[in-house]
């Protein structure tokens, strides 16, 4: 077996090619030869030939981004040295594994890579402020769909969660929305979906235009509120759906066909106080989808507003192949800042992870910790000094996710440890507060996960007669490979 790299749409990709038992010799340049007459009927029976072995898969370290090089080469500079996702056996079987917490993931970048996938492959990618501004998971976003293929843009907002910032992820224009998000300190009026936003119509004829790019379908999640009015879905001056309200207060689903040659799809509120929990688009082709559903200021005790119904069956909807949680920064503040305590983090974190396995059972799971933290400029002479409840939230979490079957990856770790921060700060890679990474440096991080997510893949050996093999070791490492899990004790807040 070999690969090949080929382009598509700018960008290479890569697939196996099966050599070897395909072709039958044949004599080049030779004279022609008369025909042989057959054989005489042989009495003898005549043994079957024997079966050839199938080609055997093997992975390789897909075709990586042009800017890659250049983000490793900033990681080195900051001391970061990255790390082994730790992706545990949920079923062992005898001197082997018959699947690890990530396999239902690493199986549909087989089927990607090999050519057998028929559809998308979607990741939900839950989290804080770290990844609500999609640049980290952008780096992941990217890396994946040139080495798999990308099938569009998922799951989107009809506006933004507040006035500022870009719109990759929302609607390209919008009016007449107020956003409301299960971060704020109360706790908002209406329930919520996966994204943790919805927005609310403050006027009659609150509307986002989308720009299309050639998606087949889409779909609008709604919140059905009493008395709020009809939201209309249109396509160049004609009307493709209408939702039918009964004032049920549950969440629905209005799904919708586009045109092929539709340019824009704008969302219409017919009355004030409607409400939209997002808008998904994408493509039927096989590829990546990678979902945002960062929140700022969430932790995993504020993913418990999302409703449970809603969750069930909107997961169901996008029927994703990996859930990623990047979580642990606002736990270890509130930690320290006596509104949170470890018991409610361990029961509120590992209910999180079990209602999203519970509405997602064929997904894989990975949990992403917290990266370095300080105390921040309030502390003044004490601004770089590191969180003292960083490393248990760390710990805590590493311990919960290997123990509810799901991957983990040890960011705090990877950006180099305790002053990993400080590095980045004096590099010019932190905003003022010391909490929010900027520029560059959220290229880095967003490396840092991407590298060893695709470092996990390769290094595991897919599945032979249902069992795979347990990783080795990396070479020059010296963090625990994937796989194999050390024991942990969890240190004192």
């Amino acid at each position: 077996m070999t690969h090949s790299e080929v382009g598509r749409g700018g960008r290479r990709t890569w697939f196996p090619v099966l050599l070897g038992g395909l072709l039958t010799a044949c004599d080049i340049g030779s004279p022609l030869r008369a025909a042989t007459p057959p054989a005489p009927e042989r009495t003898a029976p005549v043994a079957p030939p024997a079966p050839t072995s199938a080609p055997v898969f093997r992975r390789e370290m897909p075709v990586r981004p042009a800017r890659t090089a250049e983000v490793q080469a900033l990681a080195e500079k900051l001391e970061a040295p990255g790390a082994n996702v730790e992706d545990p056996c949920v079923a062992p079987v005898d001197n082997g594994c018959a699947r690890t917490a990530l396999a239902p993931f690493f199986a549909s970048l087989d089927a990607l890579a090999t050519g057998t996938e028929p559809g998308p492959v979607i990741i939900e990618a839950f989290g804080n402020s770290l990844i609500a501004g999609d640049r980290i998971v952008d780096v992941l976003r990217d890396d994946l769909s040139t080495a798999f293929g990308s099938a569009g843009r998922g799951v989107l907002l009809v506006d933004r969660m507040a006035p500022y910032g870009g719109r990759g992820r929302t609607s390209a224009s919008s009016s007449g929305w107020e956003p409301r998000t299960l971060g704020e300190l109360r706790a908002p009026p209406h329930a919520f979906g996966i994204t943790g936003v919805y927005h609310v119509a403050t006027r009659a004829r609150a509307r986002s235009r989308f720009t299309l790019d050639g998606e087949p379908r889409g779909t609008l999640w709604w919140l059905d509120v009493p008395d709020a009015g009809a939201l209309t879905i249109s396509s160049g001056g004609t009307v493709l759906a209408k939702t039918e309200p009964t004032g049920s207060g549950v969440s629905r689903a209005t799904h919708f066909e586009l045109p092929e040659d539709a340019q824009t799809l704008e969302v219409v509120a017919e009355g004030q106080g409607a409400v939209v929990q997002g808008v998904v688009l994408q493509h039927a082709r096989p590829g990546i989808v990678l979902d945002t559903l960062g929140v700022p200021s969430s932790d995993a005790s504020l993913y418990g507003r999302i409703d449970g119904a809603t969750l069930k069956s909107q997961l169901a909807e996008r029927a994703p192949r990996l859930l990623v949680f990047f979580l642990g920064g606002n736990e270890s503040k509130r930690i320290e800042w006596k509104r949170l305590d470890m018991e409610k983090l361990r029961a509120d974190l590992r209910a999180l992870l079990l209602r999203a396995r519970e509405a997602a059972p064929g997904s894989a799971c990975l949990l992403v910790g917290p990266m370095d933290a300080v105390k921040g400029p309030d502390a003044k002479a004490q601004a770089l000094t590191q969180r003292p409840s960083l490393e248990a939230v760390n710990a805590a979490e590493r311990e919960i996710a290997l123990a509810e079957g799901c991957a983990f990856f040890d960011f705090y770790a990877a950006m180099g440890g305790k002053g990993a921060l400080a590095r980045f700060h004096a590099s010019g890679f932190m905003h003022d507060d010391l909490v929010h990474p900027r520029g560059a440096g959220l290229d880095v991080l967003g490396h840092l996960v991407t590298d060893a997510l695709l470092r996990a893949y390769v290094e595991t050996p897919p599945p032979a007669r249902g069992v795979a093999a347990v990783m080795p070791t990396p070479s020059g490492t010296g963090a625990a490979p994937s796989g194999v899990s050390e024991p942990s004790a969890e240190a004192t807040p």
